[in-house]
């Protein structure tokens, strides 16, 4: 064979050969493009732990029927993306995907979250179960973030734990997510929360922090209607000012769970208890707060209403009657607490009575 038709040969072999790598290529890169789902029913959760190479992560996809190929997508990672890092954590993937958007998704790290709601008026104990019942961490774990109460410190330096700074919202964590972190997030909202409100404090409102958080956890047990918290708040600050004992149940309450006690009932020997917690016995504010208040009672601590009022009494339907005089009072609290109470017992008994009557009128029949 002659030298130029060598050439000619070996021109042809070489053009075949990058017709065929680019074949293969195009292939690969369609594929990459293409949509896929190698996983029966609607959706696949796959979770990435941390450390796991992005070699190890592509190929459980694949075997997770996420991705078709995990040795292209690889390639693609490497060389078409300058291979960034993907990130650890708990993925859904619904429908068909192509390679490059599940890429897309573990370089930004669109992690499945988990939804926990903490309503207003938790317990730092309650929060930690609420926590733990959700499948965030362990209660244990939760419990000792919150007794650090180093996250605080700045404002409010007689803090012992976290009590009253665990801010009540829905959040959404990811399953990775550390008992310590989300504390932390807890915190955080209510610094951004404190930052709105700092500014709102009256005159006649606690001018520190903790004094008026304190404030704020009482008004968070004792209100159930959104009008009246700050009315609830003045009638506590103006028994401050007087020097008025506070008289206040939930406190109570809270003495009686710190000591393991609370059964759901409140007795005349509990109103007496030597407990620094215990406002019937102590006047003034407790120690501190006794649960977390939501934005609403922190802004009626910050401002209470311009109100004469020094005692309430709850009317059994969530609202409250307000009165200026102990008598007033008096008169409140024989009319919506005793009389209530004997005309529902009443009722109760009648109630029984005419059910009874019933069941024998029938079996005289």
């Amino acid at each position: 064979m002659s030298l130029k038709r060598t050439f000619a040969v070996l021109f042809v072999l070489a053009l075949l050969a990058i017709a065929a790598a680019a074949g293969v290529g195009w292939w690969a890169y369609q594929g990459l493009l293409d949509p896929y789902q190698g996983y029966s029913g609607d959706e696949a959760v796959v979770r990435i732990e941390p450390g796991t190479p992005s070699v190890r992560i592509l190929e459980k996809l694949e075997r997770e029927g996420v991705l078709r190929d995990a040795r292209v997508t690889r390639h693609w990672l490497v060389y078409g993306k300058g291979d960034p890092a993907l990130q650890a954590g708990e993925y859904r993937f619904e429908g068909q995907l192509s390679a490059d958007q599940v890429l897309d998704r573990l370089i930004r790290g669109d992690v499945l979250t988990h939804p926990v709601t903490l309503v207003e008026g938790l317990t730092l104990e309650e929060t930690a179960a609420g926590l733990a019942a959700a499948g965030l961490g362990e209660e244990a774990a939760f419990l000792a973030a919150m007794r650090d109460p180093s996250p605080i410190a700045d404002l409010d330096p007689e803090a012992d734990d976290l009590e009253g700074y665990l801010f009540p919202s829905t959040y959404n964590f990811a399953s990775n997510t550390t008992e310590a972190t989300i504390v932390a997030t807890l915190v955080e909202t209510f610094r951004s929360q404190w930052r709105e409100i700092e500014g709102m404090r009256a005159e006649r409102s606690p001018q520190t922090v903790r004094g008026l958080v304190t404030l704020a956890s009482l008004v968070e047990k004792e209100a159930k209607l959104a009008e009246e918290r700050p009315t609830i708040a003045a009638v506590y600050a103006n028994r401050l000012e007087r020097g008025i004992g506070l008289y206040a149940d939930p406190t109570v309450i809270y003495a009686l769970k710190q000591l393991g006690d609370w059964d759901g009932n409140i007795r005349k020997p509990d109103l007496k208890m030597d407990h620094p917690y215990n406002t019937y016995v102590n006047r003034g504010l407790p120690p501190g707060p006794i649960a977390s208040p939501g934005r609403a009672s922190l802004e009626a601590a910050a401002d209470p209403a311009d109100v004469p009022y020094l005692y309430f009494v709850s009317r059994n339907d969530g609202s409250h009657v307000f009165s200026e005089t102990l008598g007033e009072h008096n008169r409140n609290v024989n009319r919506w607490q005793r009389q209530y109470w004997r005309d529902q017992r009443q009722r109760e008994r009648e109630e029984a009575a005419a059910e009874g009557g019933g069941e024998d009128g029938e079996d005289d029949g």
